[in-house]
Formats: C-alpha cells, structure tokens, sequence
C-alpha cells in the first residue's frame, strides 16, 4: 500500500542510523512486509535513512540478513515514536 503523506513525513525525520540528514524513507527488504522481486514494501514499513546509510542497508554491508531484520523493526518502533511525537518531547 502507498502512502505519500507518511513518506514525507518519514523523510522530515533525521536518520534513524547516524542522525544525519537529508533523510530517505527505506523500505523494509523482507517479504514479511510485502517486499518482492522488484516490488517495495508496503509504505507503513518505512524508516528515515540517510542516502549513505541507506546504500548500506540495502546492500547488506555492516549486518547479514537475520540481524538487518532484527534492527529494522527496533528502528521502525523507533520511527513510530518519532512520528507520534508531541511538540514538546524529544526523542
């Protein structure tokens, strides 16, 4: 499922991984999600990455597979919390 309004806000987000920005909303890369051969994940499984970050958790480089799954659903826990924010919290 597409969601514009949460992609953009996804992307007003500092990166889930280093903080930096401009961010990126990065789909999920497992079928769980609804992820295919080249079909993207359903938008609600989107978090802020970085473009560096981003190439990094595509491809795998720092983490295998079980462990990118591992940190991609603390993150997006992460960036559920970041986006439920109210004005005056801080995450």
């Amino acid at each position: 499922m597409r969601d514009a309004k949460r992609l953009a806000a996804i992307r007003k987000l500092p990166c889930v991984k280093c903080g930096g920005g401009p961010s990126q909303a990065a789909h999920s890369n497992f079928g769980e999600h609804g992820k295919g051969k080249g079909i993207k994940a359903d938008d609600k499984y989107t978090i802020p990455l970085c473009h560096a970050c981003h190439v990094v958790f595509d491809q795998y480089r720092d983490m295998g597979r079980e462990e990118s799954r591992v940190w991609f659903a603390k993150m997006l826990e992460k960036t559920e919390r970041m986006l439920n924010l109210k004005d005056d919290e801080v995450f």
